[in-house]
This record gives structure tokens, C-alpha cells and sequence, in this order.
């Protein structure tokens, strides 16, 4: 029986580079473009879906994907420099998705027949609902109130969460994958079979690039690939919804994409302000708050870093207010929260340094500006990204579940917390998702529309109904007596910034800035 028990480790063991370490400068400038690359699927995919449904050009489309580009360099380069400090890149939320669609069919703006003009009064009140529900975030971090929340966590509480955080994408994988089945499935085997099976082949020095560089390699044959069928008339005659995913010269993007455009504060005019529409996009905040939660957890642990204390989390929910108040300043037209398959690629390259996403940021404010090159990028397939989701989102999940080896798992309470937490952190959202491709509409449908959005948001995301699930159990069910089983001796040294001595070179702002603003 010794001979197969593996003990509880602390840190991650395989990973090469953790938070405070950076690999050579040119590595690190290569893993800084890929991640830049990496984050344009999602970057790219909810303009793309929303911008239409306004009543805007491709014209537009590409502006609001440069706008949305810029703010997610400034917001990641904050998050590391000030916020969490953890390797996270930070970019735009299809969890505001639901709150924008209520915006957008408000029936005073579906009055307005000119598209430009209805485009730009959408685009102007979602800016407003921005500017209103940020201040709900920057208050809950600033406060430390969601710091004092997370006294209730626990690994058994946060496995699920965290877990939801992959796998509660799962419709972003192999389902788009789907779509173009010709390049999404060579780009699912390639990457698997350079990342895992080649990465210990070495054709350049010491350089593990099949390892480190799998998202860069795979992107470029698979596009080029791409390109081939495309170029060779594979899709002619085929189905709307193939033309769409498959083909390279159907995004526009680079025809309509000035050589170059600088986003600035209230480019698309003044934010226009409605209480419905700010309570509304407050249920997004809160979801994205709660995605970030677990998505923070996993950085850390691909970071080789200690899980953020309170405080930190705070600190970092606080500046990811103020980047969700720059999405409004800026006209972003959603919300900002941690890039989830950039979390993944930490775990895939076994890099977990700061300096690279740092770099990246640059990567994403340089191309923002210069539209012709980012939207050359921009052009990729959405199915190759949605193979890279099926491996990232699931590391990120496996990451989750790995919290589990500090709690007794021969407890029937705790698996009974841990089996409903998942089961309906998928089939709650599942249930409200479905409502909208059948009858259009939310599960909730009332009179009052900013209460359906409300509630439509909250219950449409897995690692929230997660959350709400196995936080509520897991501090009810037999507290006292299961603590041990919980997790809780190894989990509430890191309740505090000072309960750990690691804390303090992960967490430590820069700049000698802990004069200023102490720990609490």
C-alpha cells in the first residue's frame, strides 16, 4: 500500500520557471507573443458576435476588437504590476454577454433605423453600464469585504470552483471545433502530440520548443493549412456556418483595419446612463468576480506561487474594477476578467513567469495601435483557438481538482459537496443556456428585464453556481467536526498576507509601494 501513495505536495513539481524566475530574454519574448496570440480568440469572437446585433459596420467591428485589445494590455500590465502580481493575462468576458443583449434590445434603441447611429447609442449605454457596475467591484476590493468573503473558502470549496472555470467552457471547445472539423482536428492532435509526446526533442540547443512554443507552431502550420483549402476552393458551395468558421479571407478585418489608430478615452461619444441597464451589468461584475476567484488560484499554483491571501485577492478584484471602469471609459463594449486559456498555457509551457505576461502586454498595446498587423492576426479560424480550448480550459480544470489531494476524499460529506457542486455547476448553466436556443430568451422572463438579466447572468455561469453551491454546504454541513477533512490546516495559513513567509516575495508590490499601502 506505501507503494502507491503519493503525499500531499504544496507546489507544482513539474514546472520549470515560477512566478519570480524568467526564462533567457529572447524565450521570453517568443512565450510573450504566443500568449498575445493565444488571447485573441476570445478577443475577436465577442465583438464579432455583438457588433452586428447593433447595427454596426465591419468598419466598427474593427475598432471595437483595437479598443478591446488595447485595454486588455493595460489591464493585464496592472494586474501584474499592482494587482494580484500573479501571471495573468486579463481580457474580455463573454459572461457580460447577457447583460449587453438586454442593452442592445431596449426598445428605445431598437427605435433608432439608422444602423451607425443605433450602433453608436448601444455602444454608448452599455459604456454607461459599465462605468455604474465597476463601481460595485472597485468597492467590494478596495474594501477588503470580498477578502473577508473568502474566509469561507476552503480546498474543498474551491476544487469545484476552480474546476467549473475550465470545464463550464466546455461549448467553446470541441462543439467549434465541429464547425471546420478539417482544421480543428488536426490542430487538436497537433498540438497534443508536440506539447506531450515531442516536447523532450530539443533541435536547437538547449531550447525545449516543441514544449515551449506549441501554440505558436501549431497556429502557424494549421493557418497555413487554412489558407491552403481556402485558396483552393474547399469551401465553395458549402453551408453558411462553414464558410464562416473555416475559410481565412471571411473576417474583413484586415481590409477595414486603418494602418493606424490610437483608442482613446469616449471615442464613440458620451456614456448615456439607466439604472435597468447598471443593475444589469452589476450581475456580470459579480460573475466575473467569482471566475477571476478561481482563475487566481490556478495562476497561482502554475506560478509555483502560494494561493493569494485575502488581501491580495482583494487588491487584485480592486484593480480588475478600475480595468472594467477603463472598458467603459474606452468603449470596449464588455467587461474585463482573467483570460482562461492564458491561464492553461502556463501549465502547457511549464512557465509560469511574470515578465512574460508582463511582455505580452506590450504585444497587445502595440498591435491595437498598428490595426493592419493585429487584424492579420485577428484572421485566424476561430476553430483552431477552440482546439487549443479543449486542452487549455481542461488543464486549467485538472488544476482545480488537484486541490482535492489536501482534503479526505474518503469522506462521504465531502463528496457529497464535491459531486452536487459540479454536477450542477454544469447543469444549472446548461439549463439556462438552453432557454436561449429555443425560445430566445432567458429561463427568467418577467416584465422587468434587468431582473431577468440579472438573475439569467448569475445562474448561466458554472464556477458561480459552483461557488454558491459548495461555499454554502461546505460551511454548514458538519463544520466543526470536518475540518481536517476540509483542508482547513494547510488552507488558513493563507488566509493572511504574514501566514506564510512566501507570501511576501510573491505578493510584494513594487517599487517599495508596501510603505504606502500595508497589508492588512
Amino acid at each position: 500500500m506505501a507503494d502507491i501513495i503519493n503525499p500531499p505536495m504544496e507546489q507544482l513539481q513539474d514546472l520549470e520557471y515560477c512566478i519570480d524566475s524568467n526564462p533567457p530574454w529572447a524565450e521570453t519574448i517568443i512565450l510573450a507573443f504566443q500568449n498575445y496570440i493565444l488571447m485573441l480568440g476570445t478577443t475577436v469572437m465577442i465583438p464579432a458576435a455583438l457588433v452586428p446585433l447593433m447595427g454596426g459596420s465591419d468598419g466598427d467591428k474593427i475598432r471595437v476588437i483595437q479598443t478591446l485589445l488595447f485595454v486588455s494590455g493595460i489591464n493585464t500590465l496592472l494586474q501584474a504590476l499592482f494587482g494580484t502580481r500573479l501571471p495573468a493575462v486579463v481580457g474580455g468576458s463573454s459572461a457580460y454577454l447577457v447583460p449587453i443583449l438586454y442593452i442592445i434590445e431596449d426598445s428605445s434603441l431598437q427605435q433608432i433605423t439608422e444602423p451607425h447611429e443605433r450602433f453608436l447609442h448601444s455602444m454608448r449605454a452599455t459604456q454607461g453600464a459599465l462605468i455604474v457596475a465597476a463601481s460595485l467591484q472597485i468597492i467590494l476590493g478596495y474594501s477588503q469585504v470580498w477578502g473577508l468573503f473568502s474566509r469561507f473558502f476552503s480546498p474543498l470549496g474551491m476544487a469545484p470552483v476552480v474546476g467549473l472555470v475550465g470545464l463550464g467552457l466546455f461549448e467553446r471547445g470541441f462543439p467549434v471545433v465541429g464547425n471546420c472539423i478539417e482544421i480543428g482536428i488536426p490542430m487538436l492532435l497537433l498540438v497534443i502530440g508536440l506539447s506531450q509526446y515531442l516536447k523532450h526533442i530539443r533541435p536547437f540547443k538547449d531550447v525545449p520548443i516543441f514544449e515551449r512554443f506549441p501554440v505558436l507552431i501549431c497556429v502557424t502550420i494549421i493557418w497555413a493549412y487554412s489558407h491552403v483549402l481556402t485558396a483552393g476552393g474547399a469551401y465553395k458551395n458549402r453551408r453558411n456556418v462553414t464558410q464562416v468558421s473555416c475559410r481565412t479571407d471571411r473576417a474583413n478585418l484586415i481590409y477595414d483595419a486603418p494602418w493606424f489608430k490610437f483608442p482613446y478615452p469616449l471615442q464613440w461619444g458620451a456614456p448615456t446612463f439607466s439604472a435597468g441597464h447598471s443593475f444589469a451589468m452589476m450581475s456580470a461584475v459579480l460573475v466575473s468576480m467569482i471566475e477571476s476567484t478561481g482563475a487566481y488560484q490556478a495562476a497561482s499554483r502554475l506560478a509555483i506561487a502560494t494561493p493569494p491571501p485575502a488581501y491580495v485577492l482583494s487588491r487584485g478584484i480592486g484593480w480588475q474594477g478600475i480595468g472594467i471602469l477603463l472598458d467603459g471609459l474606452f468603449g470596449t463594449l464588455t467587461g474585463s476578467t482573467v483570460s482562461v486559456e492564458n491561464v492553461g498555457l502556463l501549465g502547457l509551457t511549464r512557465v509560469g513567469s511574470r515578465r512574460v505576461v508582463q511582455i505580452s502586454a506590450g504585444f497587445m498595446i502595440f498591435f491595437a495601435t498598428m490595426g493592419k498587423f493585429g487584424a492579420l492576426f485577428a484572421s485566424i479560424p476561430f476553430p483552431i483557438f477552440a482546439a487549443l480550448y479543449c486542452v487549455l480550459f481542461g488543464l486549467v480544470a485538472s488544476v482545480g481538482l488537484s486541490f482535492l489531494q489536501f482534503t479526505n476524499m474518503n469522506s462521504m460529506r465531502n463528496l457529497f459537496i464535491l459531486g452536487i457542486s459540479l454536477f450542477l455547476g454544469i447543469s444549472v448553466p446548461q439549463y439556462f443556456n438552453n432557454f436561449w436556443l429555443t425560445a430566445h430568451h432567458g429561463a427568467v422572463h418577467t416584465r422587468a428585464g434587468w431582473f431577468d438579466a440579472f438573475l439569467n447572468t448569475i445562474f448561466a455561469s458554472p464556477p458561480t453556481v459552483g461557488l454558491i453551491v459548495a461555499v454554502v454546504l461546505d460551511n454548514t454541513l458538519e463544520v466543526e467536526k470536518s475540518k481536517k477533512d476540509r483542508g482547513m490546516p494547510w488552507w488558513v495559513k493563507f488566509r493572511t498576507f504574514r501566514g506564510d513567509n512566501r507570501n511576501e516575495e510573491f505578493y510584494t508590490l513594487p517599487f517599495n509601494l508596501n510603505r504606502f499601502f500595508p497589508p492588512t
